[in-house]
């Protein structure tokens, strides 16, 4: 079985379960597991923060990212289709209390952010705290947002007083894809959460970070949301092995992605990271026939596709997958003269 359906089903090299058998582990709780602290102090500097906090998902990371820079009762702007604002089940009001008001010009769309910004006017309107993007952005096929993009709209924050959050999931991949390296990236931002179980080939595992005080806070919240972890450094060497050795390898995940999108008509060049987003098709027939030749692929609406290589689909796989694409395309798209 060829799997496209998400870079989370990764499952852990040989080489990082060796890697987990021989970590020196502790209670993180007391925050005595050294392979953790390792972990969260390299993730850090990478990133161009103070600390680092792990944690078990991406979802608690970004929680604890926000609760951080957004009080209960003030909002954070985000795309329409953000991650959180879209897929982590409403928890950023449901436990942080926070709102939630959205652009929809794409992943970073500068001017509607100005238009949406709301000043503290005193007790009537919500007051913007923050504005939340995403890097690279699920939703948009794994599109990267572009650096200038970002240094302005951090030029804008300063200006008007408000926090940023990094949703940095698969910042790995906007790094492999760019060549701009993650402090770059993480330094302009007031609070970024990134993840060792997607493209990095972890089988659990996310950090956050930022400045020293807001994560001794988060790690206080991780412990009071049940999220505080014991021996835990097993999971964090996978981590760290990861950063050490399935980083540069993103791009070959890249290259095997527009490979993929030429047998589904899609412009490679429009394909940045590990993502390729197929519309306008018919899922059920698409993802049946693609099942019946070996292939699984997701739905990610009612009438589109997803496709994303990772660690676990080699180039071989990628040959053997186009031509099961091409069927499922095709079937998926009658033609108007046999609609």
């Amino acid at each position: 079985m060829i799997d496209l359906r998400s870079d989370t089903v990764t499952r852990p090299t040989p080489a990082m379960r060796e890697a987990m058998a021989r970590a020196e582990v502790g209670d993180d709780v007391y925050g005595e597991d050294p392979t953790v602290r390792l972990l969260e102090e390299r993730v850090a500097e990478l990133l161009g923060q103070e600390a680092a906090l792990f944690t078990a998902t991406g979802s608690l990371a970004n929680v604890l990212a926000l609760q951080g820079l957004v009080t209960a009762g003030q909002e954070v702007l985000c795309a329409a289709d953000a991650h959180i604002a879209r897929a982590e089940l409403g928890v950023h009001a449901a436990v942080n209390g926070l709102t939630t008001r959205t652009w929809t010009d794409g992943p970073l769309a500068l001017d509607q952010i100005r238009e949406l910004f709301a000043p503290d006017l005193g007790p009537f309107f919500v007051p913007t705290a923050a504005v939340s993007v995403e890097n690279t952005h699920n939703f948009s096929g794994g599109a990267v947002l572009a650096l200038e993009d970002l240094k302005a709209l951090r030029a804008w924050a300063d200006e008007h007083g408000t926090r940023l959050h990094l949703d940095g999931a698969r910042l790995w991949n906007a790094v492999a894809a760019t060549g701009v390296d993650a402090a770059t990236y993480g330094g302009l931002f007031d609070a970024v959460a990134v993840c060792l179980s997607k493209g990095l080939g972890a089988p659990i595992g996310s950090l956050v970070a930022g400045s020293a005080d807001h994560i001794a806070e988060a790690r206080v919240w991780r412990k009071r949301l049940g999220g505080g972890m014991r021996q835990v450094g097993v999971l964090a060497a996978a981590g760290l092995h990861a950063l050490d050795h399935h980083r540069e390898r993103l791009a070959d995940d890249h290259e095997h992605a527009r490979l993929l999108a030429e047998s589904c008509e899609i412009d490679p060049d429009s394909v940045a990271t590990n993502m390729v987003v197929v519309p306008d098709v018919d899922v059920e027939t698409f993802v049946a026939v693609c099942a019946a030749e070996g292939v699984r692929v997701g739905a990610v609406g009612p009438r589109t596709v997803r496709l994303v290589t990772h660690l676990d689909v080699t180039r071989d796989q990628v040959e053997l997958a186009r031509p099961v694409l091409v069927r499922a395309l095709a079937s998926s798209r009658p033609t108007a003269a046999g609609s």
